[in-house]
Parts: structure tokens; sequence; C-alpha cells
């Protein structure tokens, strides 16, 4: 696929015929181990391109009575695709295995998107965001290693680097440091608001995961060090939600929203390595098509523009899956004192009073992200391994 306005012409799954059964929908779950990781990248990153559908769905209909019987009939078809995307996490993931993997999704498809994006501030906005994430990655297996003493590299199956990035004790800024300057809708490239509803829909899951699991943990550090990452995250949901252009129409966003869910479903059924899953992917951009093109009946009747406006011109290449290690490290290398003041990304020293009093006052009593990961460096097998070698 190398432009989305094709697809206008692809009218996909009627949602007549998009139906569902409760045992497809609670289906076999991926091998842990068996199945390779960028599988289960994609199954929890769609997981959150759906629950972020919905999310949105729900915020227009609040504000539009004549499109609450087609958004609901939507969201019907889109909670079952959720469903049916995340009962593939079978119940051998502990919860804290699982947040290892999120953070290789963070990780992974936001370094994947940095590359792709051509908007420069946009991009160095993903690359300074991706150094917190690979961050947490350090923590959660530094966690995991020292409370199930299990490798986090089990789930990363060595794509990843697990070293760390921006320290965690220095992600937490004053809410006047995080929100950043918005793409114009008139000028912007269509993949530049499809990485926008994508990587802030991301973070909205992330962010949802770790408050739901977070209280659950009997270990107070654990406890406590999901309290401070999921307000990093609710930060980077604030810090990617305001790159797109607020002047955006609800049934705009909406059109974006329906074309990003078909332009990543195309990724993962185009790079898919199990057949099962595959067929999934396929099956779900065909109900995408469906989705998009009921969008742009309503975009065509309410707003009387053509939808061509918004999704016509060019797209670069899918969204790879795949290691992006020496990305990261050539980031990391370079961007790891970067703060911000305002909108604008300035050096370590030049970081603003506003953030630092911020964070001072909530590090007051102690930071279980430092404690967690004290003298920590990671090892094939963990620990314990390399201690009894």
């Amino acid at each position: 696929m190398e432009t989305i306005s094709g697809i206008l012409d692809n009218k996909g799954t009627p949602l007549e015929k998009q139906k569902f059964t409760w045992k497809e929908m609670a289906g076999k779950p991926i091998s842990k181990l068996d199945d390779d990781a960028f599988t289960r990248v994609r199954i929890i990153l769609m997981n959150g391109v759906e629950t972020d559908a919905l999310r949105l769905s729900h915020g227009i209909a609040r504000f539009n009575k004549e499109l609450r019987l087609p958004l609901a009939q939507i969201r019907r078809t889109e909670q079952h695709q959720a469903t049916m995307i995340n009962w593939l996490i079978g119940a051998d993931h502990s919860p804290l295995e699982t947040t290892v993997a999120y953070e290789q999704v963070a990780i992974e498809v936001t370094a994947a998107v940095a590359q792709n994006e051509p908007d420069h501030y946009q991009a160095q906005t993903y690359r300074f965001g991706l150094l917190e994430d690979f961050d947490h990655l350090y923590r959660y297996s530094a966690m995991l290693d020292r409370l199930e003493g299990k490798d986090a590299n089990n789930i990363l199956q060595g794509y990843t680097d697990i070293v760390p990035g921006r320290k965690t004790s220095e992600h937490h800024r004053h809410p006047e440091n995080d929100i950043r300057d918005n793409y114009e809708k008139e000028s912007a490239a269509l993949i530049t608001k499809i990485h926008a509803a994508l990587i802030t829909g991301a973070e909205y899951q992330t962010h949802d995961y770790y408050m739901n699991i977070g209280p659950l943990f009997a270990d107070p550090l654990a406890r406590q060090l999901y309290a401070e990452i999921a307000s990093v995250e609710e930060q980077h949901v604030t810090q990617y939600g305001s790159l797109s252009d607020p002047s955006e129409s609800h049934i705009e966003k909406w059109l974006v929203h329906e074309a990003m869910e078909v332009y990543m479903y195309a990724s993962c059924a185009e790079q898919e390595s199990n057949p099962r899953i595959k067929a999934m992917w396929e099956r779900f951009l065909d109900y995408e098509l469906g989705h998009l093109n009921v969008a742009c009946e309503w975009f065509k009747k309410i707003e009387r523009r053509d939808p061509a406006e918004i999704l016509g011109g060019p797209l670069p290449k899918m969204v790879e899956f795949k290691s992006q290690r020496d990305f990261v490290r050539q980031v990391l290398a370079a961007e790891v004192n970067l703060r911000t003041a305002g909108p604008v990304y300035v050096d370590k020293a030049k970081e603003p009073q506003s953030s630092l009093d911020y964070r001072n006052h909530l590090a007051s009593q102690g930071l279980a992200s430092d404690i967690v990961s004290a003298g920590y460096q990671w090892a094939p097998g963990g620990e314990l391994m390399r201690k009894a070698s």
C-alpha cells in the first residue's frame, strides 16, 4: 500500500457481515516462548489501537447525536476485535512479564515511527519519549529478576537492549513542560496525523494497564514503581495527544483514526509470521476498510467535503516491526540529556525550576525506580545465574 487514497474505492467487509462468536474471541493464546516477540508486539499494539478507537468514538458520541447509532454499530465490532486480539496474551505471561512486553512495544514502535516521521519537531518528540520508555524497560526488568527470578530477555528475545536510558527519576515534569506544539491540519502530511493518533493510543493503553495492575502487587516497591511509571505514561499521553491539531473537527479526527487502523492492520498483515494471526490481521483489515467507508460517508454528509482532502497523498512504507537497536543506541548517546522547557527541547542544565520543584516533592519520601534497580546489570538467566557462575 503506497497511498491510502486508493482504499477509498475498497469498501471492505460491510458492517452487517462483521460477526464473532464467543469461542473465537476467547481463542487459543500465542506461545510465550515459541512465537516471535514481534507477534506479541503487534498484538499488544493493536489492542491499544482498538481500545483507543472505542475511547474516541465514545467521546464523539457525547457531542453529536446524529452519529450515535453508526458509532455504536462500529464500536460493537471494535469491542469484539479488541477482545479477540487481547485474549491472545495467555495466562503463562505474568503481569510483570506482560509489562516488559508493553515497554518493548513502546520502544520498537516509537523508534520505527520516529524514523518515518517527516516533521522534524514531531520526530524529536518521539525520540524524546522513546528514551523514557527505554528506561522503564530497564527498571521493570530489574523488578522481574528480583521479584520472580525471571530473565526479561525471555520476553524480548534479544531484540531490545536492557540498559538504563534517561533515568525514570528525572521524567516527572510540571504539566506546563509536557505540552508540545501541534501539527497544522492544512499542511501536515497524512502520515504525521496517523503517527500522532497511533502513539497516543498506544501510550494510553500502557497507562491504563499500569493503573489497573499496579495496586494488585503485594510488594510495596512494585506498587510504588507502577505508580511512578503510570504517572510518566500519563505525561506521555499528554505529550503525544498535544501533537495533533485541536482545530480538526470531531469527524475529521474519526476519519484519521480509521485510516490509522487500516494502515496498521495492513502493516501487521504484511509482516506477521504466525499464519493463524496473519489471517486475523487480514480479516480485521477488511473490517477496518468497512469502518473507514462508513466514516467517509458521514464526513461527506455532515461536512460536505471530499474525504480525499484528508486521506489523499502518498504514505511511506509500512511501520517496520523489527529490532531498532542501532537507532535507539544512537538516540541514547546523543539525546539522553535533553529536557523540556514548555514545548522546547533544552539541555538538562536549562530544565525549568517548575519541573525540578515538582519532582523533588514527589521523590521526597523515596524513589522505587532507583531502589529496585540499584546495582542491577542485565545478564543472561538473571542475577542468580551470574552469581552462581
